[in-house]
């Protein structure tokens, strides 16, 4: 099944010219060894290898900033298939997307910008970010190398034959849950813009390196953590996994799954690791859940709506 990906080719796609002329896509992150031949096809393994290297090259990181540089290194170099498309920003401040499908395994280009590269075979046509839905623009904008936008593959499909989508209906026609109104879309963002006015935010900081916020869609090998937080001590990683609606007692193993990735592959000697489920409603499936899983917490949160006239 093809994927479709957002790919940034440098900070803030800088290369993409140069990806543009020579038909390719690639990342870097100072790990300079060509890795022909070491590409496993989990995570772990990689990481395992290749976290160590990436901190010997840059000891002033972080083992949460390797955990993310080596994950996105494998994803692009390994875990991306042919005829996957990519959306790469074209880096000159139009809006637009290169798109390409991705046509060939991982190339090794020493000396080059990008050495770590896939062919690619770039479309005519571009797409801009003025015609995509409000969803697609948030998901492609998202902070971060790479994201997954697989979930938009109808839309994104569409805009590539140049099909517009249809107008949407005027305020007036629009009759709409409130609660879906203020969080289909929007919960995670609304959280990280509001993260120092909440509770968790008087305690835990939003993984940042260089100024940058990482912790937002934090990729691991059985999918990306909503929010990974550090405590102010910075003694405790703390793992958010967010529910638009009412959490199921599954979520519980899942945010369970993160917490053992983030133990195992990027907590520090001492550190340990919390879990935070935040939804509108739990249930008693959940709680009897949670009775036995004393390092995860629950909160709800609550939408408050209101049309003001003049």
């Amino acid at each position: 099944m093809k994927s479709y990906y957002r790919l940034m080719l440098g900070r803030g796609s800088v290369y993409a010219k140069e990806c543009l002329a020579e038909s390719f896509i690639g990342t870097d992150f100072d790990v300079t060894q060509d890795l022909t031949g070491k590409l496993p096809d989990d995570l772990h393994t990689f990481n395992a290898e290749f976290i160590p290297i990436f901190l010997a090259a840059r000891p002033d990181k972080t083992k949460i900033s390797a955990g993310l540089a080596c994950g996105v290194l494998w994803r692009v170099s390994k875990d991306i298939k042919r005829g996957d498309v990519v959306l790469c920003p074209s880096g000159d401040g139009s809006g637009r997307y290169l798109v390409g499908e991705v046509t060939g395994d991982y190339t090794y280009a020493p000396g080059h910008n990008l050495r770590h590269r896939r062919p690619v075979q770039w479309l005519a046509t571009t797409i801009s970010r003025s015609l995509m839905s409000d969803a697609l623009k948030n998901a492609t904008g998202s902070i971060g190398t790479l994201s997954n936008v697989s979930s938009y593959a109808d839309e994104i499909e569409k805009l590539i034959g140049g099909i517009a989508l249809p107008t949407p209906p005027s305020v007036d026609q629009i009759v709409e849950d409130p609660a879906a109104f203020a969080l289909e879309k929007h919960l995670e963002d609304f959280l990280v813009e509001n993260w120092t006015q909440t509770e968790l935010g008087k305690n835990y900081d939003i993984f940042q390196e260089d100024g940058e916020i990482v912790g937002q869609q934090y990729p691991t090998d059985t999918g990306p953590i909503d929010i990974l937080a550090i405590r102010k001590d910075k003694k405790e990683l703390l793992v958010v996994e967010l529910k638009k609606g009412r959490a199921s007692d599954a979520v519980v193993g899942q945010i369970l799954r993160y917490m053992g990735y983030v133990l195992q592959e990027l907590a520090q000697e001492a550190q340990t690791v919390r879990g935070v489920i935040i939804a509108m409603e739990d249930d008693q499936r959940i709680r009897r859940a949670l009775a036995i899983a004393p390092t995860v917490d629950f909160y709800r949160y609550q939408i408050s709506f209101k049309l003001m006239k003049g």
